[in-house]
């Protein structure tokens, strides 16, 4: 088959098949391939997330994160709708269950206001069991938005989509050399030649070495972070109805242990968030030493392990120890004991780290001749995809 195109996508997850599918949308005649190194589509971070569909109400307002979220929101449910893949917007209560959660619980109902989040609420304690009736908390906020669905089964859809527009998903082409041209770039994936005009890298854990191939003295560096989960025993499935979150802390950018009711029936607890020793590293025991010195070595992680090294050093605890897992699921729900909770999967996360030391709080793109560069689409980027994918589109089209 002819392997010349217009643009090609570099990454088979949730963000690199909405790119592919809003250019088509956009622009139908263009020539639109996605080259994916795994045998399926949304394998890692997509295949691998929790499933949440989330309202916007944490973002900074005006940020890249709160603005696609919020528009990605709508653009999924509206794709959700439009073929058929399940959702349930069940709702989630955020639970302050000390004195001084409570300043942060009123910084996050700001902000989901500020985000046009009308409809969230205030709760009190009382208020929390009427939600959650095995949920014990100060004082809450209900986020009526927030939902469910399949990550999975909409990059899957999406991936049909691009196929029936005329564009191309190829599998099993990791790619490995990317070399300029006159008119644009030679792509080298798995043995295999392809010429484009443009390159765009959506590769989630490897975004910033697919961006290296293309640009020079990189200012972020890619620090995978493994959260683990367990789920309910099924017969302790109704401990939770929705979704519970304890308050963020506003220095790190993880959500803490929570508890997910998932499409699919059952209930997650976790994550927890560990520096992961390989980029794909879903075991506790998966290990690659050039992913270990990638990060390492990066002057920024080094400050971010520095700073951190308490709140790591608690998370890690809790990967060993149910006992300490537990005890944190216990802070929202004091009934969940230790044997209630079985051993479930686990997720990668893609985290950008810059070179000062700063944990990237928002989604960053970068631009140059050849390449338009995803290098830092953490969660909510599955939320936002279709507006992520969009935002890409735009800087695409405007090469055409």
């Amino acid at each position: 088959m002819d392997n010349n195109f217009d643009c090609l996508i570099v990454g088979g997850g949730i963000v690199g098949l909405a790119t592919a599918l809003n250019i088509l949308e956009s622009k139908p005649e263009l020539n639109v391939a996605v080259l994916e190194k795994e045998d399926r589509v949304a394998k890692h971070q997509t295949g691998n997330n929790s499933g949440v569909i989330h309202s916007g109400v944490y973002y900074k307002p005006g940020s890249l994160k709160a603005l696609n979220c919020i528009r990605g929101y709508e653009m999924l449910l509206d794709f959700a709708n439009k073929h058929n893949i399940p959702y349930d917007l069940c709702g989630k209560v955020i639970v302050a269950t000390h004195a001084e959660e409570l300043p942060l619980l009123e910084n996050v109902y700001k902000r989901g206001i500020e985000n046009g989040l009308t409809k969230i609420r205030k709760i009190t304690a009382e208020e929390i069991r009427g939600y959650e009736p095995h949920c014990t908390g100060l004082a809450g906020i209900h986020v009526p938005y927030t939902g469910i669905i399949d990550y999975g089964r909409v990059a899957e859809v999406i991936g049909e989509q691009i196929e029936l527009k005329g564009g191309r998903v190829i599998l099993n082409a990791k790619v490995d050399a990317i070399n300029p041209k006159n008119d644009g770039a030679e792509v080298h994936a798995a043995g295999k030649t392809y010429t484009t005009k443009l390159v765009v890298n959506c590769a989630g854990l490897f975004s910033d070495r697919i961006a290296g191939l293309t640009e020079k003295n990189l200012d972020v560096r890619i620090v995978p972070f493994r959260g683990e989960y367990y789920e309910l025993r099924e017969d302790k499935r109704y401990l939770v109805k929705s979704l519970i979150y304890p308050v963020p802390d506003p220095n790190f950018p993880f959500l803490g242990v929570h508890f997910t009711k998932m499409i699919g029936g059952g209930v997650e607890a976790g994550p927890n968030a560990v520096f992961a020793f390989k980029r794909e590293g879903y075991k506790k025991s998966d290990v690659k030493l050039s992913d270990v010195w990638d990060s390492i070595s990066w002057p920024g992680f080094r400050k971010v392990a520095l700073k951190y090294w308490k709140t790591g050093l608690g998370e890690y605890y809790r990967s060993f120890s149910k006992a300490a897992f537990t005890k944190a699921l216990q802070k929202l729900v004091p009934e969940v004991q230790e044997n209630d909770l079985v051993p479930a999967g686990a997720g990668v996360r893609a985290q950008a780290c810059d070179r000062t030391g700063g944990l990237l709080d928002d989604f960053k793109i970068t631009e140059n001749e050849i390449a338009i560069n995803v290098l830092n689409a953490p969660s909510p980027a599955a939320t936002s995809s279709l507006s992520i994918g969009k935002t890409v589109s735009e800087l695409v089209l405007k090469r055409f």
